[in-house]
């Protein structure tokens, strides 16, 4: 039953629910002939359309429903981003179970919490993640069995698993006949679990109601704009928030997609974007940082690349300005959260910016943006009253809307919502116009003296400087101040910088009192398993590291 009231009169409208397989129907009836093209794990490239994947989604949905796999049973995948993980979302997902994609590059230990946590019936995965799977099989007694994806041929002669099944195999014996079932539009569809720094990673269960809305905003011209005149790589991984929602909206609105695979390295994302002529990407900012520096070196230009969205974490100003006047590309800053499906905001400039000097301009396109239409956002103090929209007052964000969770799976973690709004954990401001831009996590925040120091306004002052690759700014104990800003530098290759050079680069650009207490140089930052700096191992590197006296 509704919580809400019904009205006397009623909308006299067709009802048929909001499902999954409802995006790769639509895709093959009216894109069929569009291209999927994959960088195969077995380092070939493979190439089919949009009629040829519906055909082997449903192949895949009688294999499971062959293998047992009933209404809201759940299914995991630890796959690189490619046509059979594709093929994946849409049978799992389309036949009622639901799909729990894993970050391989989590520990094995946490990998084994979720398969045991979400109660994973089959798990699938590509050939490059066998012994990963060989270690933990054991320590996942409820998985019933393990499919390769892969053809025979590139099936081990011995594996450890006993109960391993053959992809293609398990394709070719269904046939492309089958039904997509209906159900309830709130039906759970797919789990992704947070990575996070500490205790066990907790589920968000998405249904197939909120995702196809996600999807439907997320190809909108101030979200990610995806349109059949496009052809997308996502290199953000399908398994790290089900790629930004990509594998969806690029088959719902027709754009080719291409797949990277598990090469992502400069070398290959180029290669594979001249090729394929890719005019729209998206991924975290560590990943475009490589593809930067190898165009750089090497003097190239890309002929297609037109548009990116970078999230994740935030994209310094230095890479956007590069990119934008180096070498042509949009860059539309974007942000959500593993709770949000995950897209709450982009970044795309209104009608009054496009007057403004491009110095301006970029100041707007430097925040996370503007929110999508679904999503409600505030800030509020500790004590959880709202403050003002003026673009200076910080406060803790809060976000709700039909793709944000209610709840962790299984409750973990207790009651997330305060009066109906989720905790985002972020520090933010928000101006006049509804831009918000995030300062910090609230866990990461440099409170000085009673005073709150954004450290991500010190790594991105830091990021301009020519010598510096990669900043990240930690608060450290002081004896009078509490805490003090220490910034951690990774130098270009053959570039150097003096402390006391880079400390008289946040003049005039930063208040004062916010420029560092001290730099320390350093070889490599630590990221987690989605490419974020892991700001929780510097603190705990650093937590006796000795601030020079005055």
């Amino acid at each position: 039953m509704s919580a809400y009231p019904k009205s006397p009169l009623m909308g006299q409208m067709m009802e048929k629910p909001m499902l999954i397989s409802s995006i790769i129907e639509h895709a093959d009836r009216y894109f069929g002939t569009s291209e999927i093209v994959s960088r195969r794990v077995e380092g070939d490239i493979h190439r089919y359309n949009y009629r040829q994947c519906h055909q082997r989604s449903k192949q895949l949905a009688n294999a499971l429903t062959q293998l047992g796999v009933k209404l809201g049973d759940r299914v995991a995948t630890i796959a690189w981003n490619g046509y059979r993980h594709l093929e994946a979302y849409y049978a799992v997902s389309g036949s009622g179970a639901v799909l729990h994609t894993i970050n391989p590059r989590l520990h094995p230990e946490q990998i084994v919490y979720m398969i045991n946590h979400a109660e994973d019936q089959y798990l699938f995965f590509d050939i490059s993640f066998l012994p990963i799977v060989e270690g933990i099989a054991a320590h996942c007694p409820g998985v019933k069995g393990f499919v390769m994806m892969c053809g025979r041929s590139h099936m081990p002669a011995e594996s450890k698993l006993s109960n391993l099944l053959c992809y293609e195999e398990l394709l070719a014996a269904q046939s492309s006949d089958y039904d997509w079932p209906l159900f309830d539009e709130n039906s759970a569809s797919s789990l992704c679990y947070t990575s996070g720094t500490t205790g066990h990673p907790k589920g968000a269960l998405y249904s197939h109601r909120s995702t196809v809305l996600h999807s439907y905003a997320s190809a909108l011209p101030d979200g990610l704009n995806v349109s059949a005149r496009d052809t997308v790589l996502p290199v953000v991984p399908m398994f790290h928030v089900n790629a930004w929602g990509l594998p969806y909206s690029a088959p719902l609105t027709g754009g080719k997609l291409v797949f990277p695979g598990p090469f992502l390295d400069g070398k290959s994302l180029y290669e594979l974007f001249e090729q394929e002529r890719v005019t729209f990407s998206a991924g975290v900012p560590t990943v475009w940082l490589g593809l930067l520096n190898h165009v750089s070196q090497h003097g190239l230009r890309f002929s297609s690349f037109k548009r990116t969205v970078i999230g994740g974490s935030a994209c310094p100003p230095a890479m956007m300005h590069t990119l934008r006047h180096s070498y042509g590309v949009e860059v539309v800053h974007a942000w959500g959260m593993t709770e949000m499906s995950p897209l709450g905001t982009s970044c795309t400039l209104l009608a009054k910016h496009m007057e403004l000097p491009e110095t301006e301009k970029e100041a707007v396109l430097t925040k996370q943006g503007h929110v999508l239409y679904g999503v409600e956002m505030k800030i509020v103090d500790d004590a959880g009253k709202e403050l003002a929209w003026d673009g200076k007052t910080y406060g803790n964000l809060l976000v709700r809307g039909p793709w944000i969770i209610s709840a962790y799976y299984k409750g973990e973690g207790g009651d997330v919502l305060h009066n109906g709004w989720f905790a985002t954990g972020d520090v933010a401001t928000i101006d006049a116009d509804g831009f918000m831009q995030i300062t910090d996590r609230s866990k990461d925040v440099i409170k000085s003296g009673g005073e709150w120091i954004g450290s991500i306004d010190l790594e991105n002052v830091a990021m301009g400087h020519p010598a510096v690759m990669q900043a990240a700014c930690i608060g450290v104990f002081h004896p009078k101040w509490d805490e003090r800003p220490l910034l951690l530098v990774v130098k270009k290759q053959g570039a150097e910088v003096t402390k006391e050079e880079l400390l008289q680069f946040f003049e005039g650009k930063v208040a004062k009192w916010w420029i560092p207490d001290d730099i320390a140089f350093i070889d490599a930052l630590p990221l987690g398993a989605t490419g974020k700096i892991l700001k929780n191992k510097l603190r705990e590197q650093f937590k006796e590291h000795q601030l020079p006296t005055v």
